[in-house]
């Protein structure tokens, strides 16, 4: 097969890897979902060249201008979307985990997940890895255990890795045990200072915890969210001063000192403060100890990963918690804005990854102990009658994951219409992706790429992915 498509396609050596250079005037496949629903992630005819690139495309892929290489897309299995796959019948939950995981008959391949060390708001219970009777201190964590993973979490992360194993894990608490903090109570205040290096312990023996379980870790967040004091759900303050020093003087070394390949990756919060971030990557020891900055989508605007980025070029950007909900109902409104501000402008903004929150909820928006009421995941599945429902986030995935694989690079695609957004990609073998959005404006959507154009329908509020030299996959 490899002699077979080197002789159709001739071999191109660029950044140091092999890839195959489509032939000039090649077709391209199309995937579309439009604002009204009546195409999601469907494939389209064929798109053929018009002929020879004119220069006044819209838009314009030049698969030689390189950036970062691309992990993947996916969404976080909280206690919630483990629990509620493991209720379903073993057909049923198989069937839908092949769907979301696996890449044979059209299924979306997701390739990056985040894991919650300890309780989220989508817990049924409020607990951490070490719970001790009284909350009484515990710095040698004797009553460390990470048993609630190993009830429905770890299982499913298993069959997922199983079913993808290029599916890349990475794990974030939203409190340190409640014996370290302030207020002695998972719930707000801060780390105490005498128990860093506990809490740098806890962090290590989760990972190879997790580890022994058969689930790698590639990487870790020290705090969920830490600007924020949540009322109702586990959570922890930690300004970004005291981060440099826990990730440099303690959660860093305790990492190394085990010979622990996870990474660590900084702030794992919105995108209005990018000043947090920074004072952690300014800091000389930190700095030695973070891989990249991990960003969330609630305040702010993406545009603040290229700012870190640029500043700290040697640093990974991550894009790791968006959820929707039913403060945006609507399926036309949710599809744009996720394509253009995570998948798209995620993506050209130094995103190697891209997660959004809950991949399954149930109907009634959890189960949940406090936090929030309405938030939306990946899937629905309704516990009573195992019916399953893809929402608006399923197409919003599934138009990067199920094209973009793991180890594509981010390639350039510039527009000359502020109608249209673009994010283009090659894969490892040498397939072009690209996914476009129409968010205003009317008319066919012209693309450059490798010489050729071609001209592509695109209604307004409709999302398109085309792929140049791919095999299979409709």
């Amino acid at each position: 097969m490899k002699r077979i498509a080197a002789a159709l396609f001739g071999l191109v050596l660029t950044a140091g890897c092999t890839s195959i250079a489509p032939p000039a005037q090649a077709p391209a496949e199309m995937w579309l979902t439009t604002a009204d629903q009546s195409q999601k992630l469907a494939p389209q005819p064929i798109v053929a060249p018009t002929g020879p690139a004119t220069g006044d495309e819209t838009v314009t892929i030049d698969a030689a201008r390189r950036f970062q290489r691309m992990q993947g897309f996916g969404a976080a299995m909280t206690d919630a979307s483990a629990e509620l796959f493991s209720r379903l019948p073993d057909d049923k939950r198989k069937a839908i985990m092949a769907e979301l995981f696996g890449r044979a008959d059209g299924g979306l391949g997701l390739s990056f997940t985040r894991l919650t060390v300890g309780a989220s708001d989508f817990s049924r219970t409020h607990y951490s890895y070490d719970d001790t009777p009284g909350n009484a201190p515990d710095p040698e964590l004797r009553y460390f255990s990470i048993a609630p993973a190993r009830q429905y979490v770890l299982p499913r992360v298993r069959e997922a890795l199983a079913l993808n194993p290029e599916l890349k894990v990475m794990i974030s608490p939203w409190s340190a045990p409640a014996w370290m903090k302030t207020t002695r109570s998972l719930i707000q205040g801060q780390l105490l200072p005498q128990y860093y290096p506990a809490f740098a312990n806890y962090l290590a023996r989760t990972v190879e915890g997790f580890e022994r379980e058969g689930v790698s870790v590639a990487m870790l967040t020290i705090q969920n969210e830490p600007d924020f004091e949540p009322d109702s759900y586990p959570g922890m303050r930690v300004n970004s001063p005291d981060r440099a020093k826990i990730i440099g003087g303690f959660v860093g070394p305790a990492l190394r000192a085990r010979r622990l390949k996870t990474q660590i990756l900084d702030y794992d919060h919105n995108w209005d403060n990018p000043e947090m971030p920074w004072t952690v990557l300014s800091d000389p020891v930190a700095r030695r100890y973070v891989a990249g900055v991990a960003w969330h989508c609630y305040e702010g605007d993406v545009p603040a990963q290229s700012q870190v980025h640029d500043a700290f070029p040697d640093k990974d950007t991550w894009f790791t918690e968006c959820s929707g909900g039913e403060w945006q109902p609507k399926f036309d409104e949710t599809l744009g804005w996720m394509t253009d501000k995570l998948i798209i402008g995620g993506a050209n903004n130094w995103s190697r990854g891209v997660l959004l929150w809950n991949l399954v909820l149930d109907p009634a928006h959890g189960p949940h102990k406090g936090g929030c009421a309405d938030c939306r995941g990946v899937v629905t599945i309704d516990p009573a009658t195992g019916a399953i429902t893809r929402n608006v986030e399923y197409y919003v995935l599934g138009h990067a994951s199920r094209f973009v694989l793991p180890g594509a690079y981010r390639v350039a695609a510039t527009k000359r219409d502020s109608g249209v957004e673009a994010a283009a990609f090659v894969n490892r073998d040498g397939s072009r992706v690209a996914i476009l959005h129409r968010n205003s404006g009317e008319g066919p959507v012209s693309v450059a790429i490798d010489g050729s154009r071609y001209v592509v329908p695109l209604a307004v509020g409709s999302v398109a992915t085309l792929r140049w030299g791919g095999i299979g996959g409709r």
